[in-house]
């Protein structure tokens, strides 16, 4: 397979579509290239709508480039000189590549923390990508391309990165199993953590959701405590006599919702931080600190991180195809990330297929 062409069989220009300004999207059409040395060419298949890509679009200039589509899947169109492993026609996500070996981070022994993954999971590397995967096609290098089995459908693979992001952060935590764990909001980020939480041998998952179409989905994914946010503190209390959580997952990213979450781990028990505030916070360090509470931040993943989460799709251990909720071409975009950013959407997942 190598790309749409013309009728004379020269490759067709392919659209892109990126951020210019506050609310402004910009749709052009990209003229084919070549791969560069090390570099891949991949005709994009889906990518996923995130809400990354909803603030970087009501911003106007907070994300890179690359960062705007970055949940994506694939088709190898063509390979550059000097790149094995990949062959045209090969399905494939987009993610980070190995540790380096090379960087401060590894050489002093921090691989899971390489300089060089982290740049290229934030867009920030001097090989990322001109714009992200809102396109027909996308120009990558070569090591951050993984490789998709057949047992795993297109669709499951556009969800690998968000998969991958709740993977790292339950990987992170290391909770004893049979912990008690709160997953607090029931986004695709909140069911994919309870999924890994649970995975990881959660003894009992309480999530807490306010849409009730959301906790119906946590309902359907095999979730029997599922609440609404008003009974969660009871809910918490009744089930750990008191104690409070092992574990929550805080995976809203609303500041104000904070130290509240805190308030509902037991003594020595662990905040895990996936949501990503953009607004500052306020927590009480007097009572984390008298309580011992253990934070994690978690942001992004490790290649091992997307090898490990695609493993755990194809057997079904991992059930993303049900938070897809819709399916757009990229001119609808625009309103679609109006619609997101409103609140009132009923989605889930969305997905965009710039061949629509």
């Amino acid at each position: 397979m190598a790309g749409a062409v013309n009728e004379d069989g020269t490759p067709t220009a392919h659209p892109v579509v990126t951020v210019t300004g506050p609310r402004t999207l910009h749709e052009t059409n990209e003229a084919p290239t070549l791969p560069e040395p090390g570099r891949a060419i991949v005709d994009i298949t889906y990518t996923g709508v995130c809400g990354t890509d909803v603030h970087g679009y009501t911003d106007g200039h907070m994300l890179p480039p690359a960062v705007f589509g970055h949940e994506w899947t694939g088709r190898v169109s063509a390979v550059g000189d000097g790149v094995s492993g990949l062959e045209v026609g090969q399905r494939v996500v987009g993610g980070v590549g190995p540790a380096c070996g090379r960087c401060s981070q590894c050489v002093a022994g921090h691989a899971r923390q390489c300089d060089t993954a982290f740049a290229e999971a934030n867009g920030v590397d001097p090989d990322a990508p001109e714009h992200g995967a809102f396109a027909g096609q996308v120009h990558v290098s070569a090591r951050r391309l993984i490789p998709v089995p057949d047992e795993v459908t297109d669709i499951e693979a556009a969800l690998v990165e968000p998969a991958t992001v709740t993977f790292h952060a339950v990987r992170r935590v290391a909770a004893t199993p049979g912990a008690i764990v709160v997953i607090q909001g029931a986004g695709p980020i909140g069911l994919l953590t309870a999924q890994n939480a649970r995975n990881a041998g959660a003894g009992h998952v309480i999530v807490s959701e306010p849409s009730s179409a959301r906790r119906d989905m946590a309902t359907d994914l095999g979730f029997t405590d599922v609440v609404n946010p008003s009974d969660l503190k009871a809910r918490v209390e009744a089930t750990t006599d008191g104690r409070g959580a092992d574990v929550l997952y805080e995976c809203t990213g609303v500041a104000a919702l904070l130290q509240p979450s805190a308030e509902l781990v037991r003594r020595g028990g662990t905040l895990a931080l996936l949501g990503f505030p953009l607004d500052t916070s306020t927590v009480s360090y007097a009572d984390w600190q008298v309580r011992e509470l253990a934070v994690i931040g978690s942001l992004a993943y490790n290649h091992d991180d997307f090898v490990a989460t695609i493993q755990l799709i194809a057997e079904k251990r991992i059930d993303v195809a049900p938070l897809h909720t819709g399916t757009v071409g990229l001119s609808e975009l625009g309103d679609l990330l109006e619609e997101l950013d409103s609140g009132r959407s009923s989605h889930t997942k969305v997905l965009v297929d710039p061949h629509a």
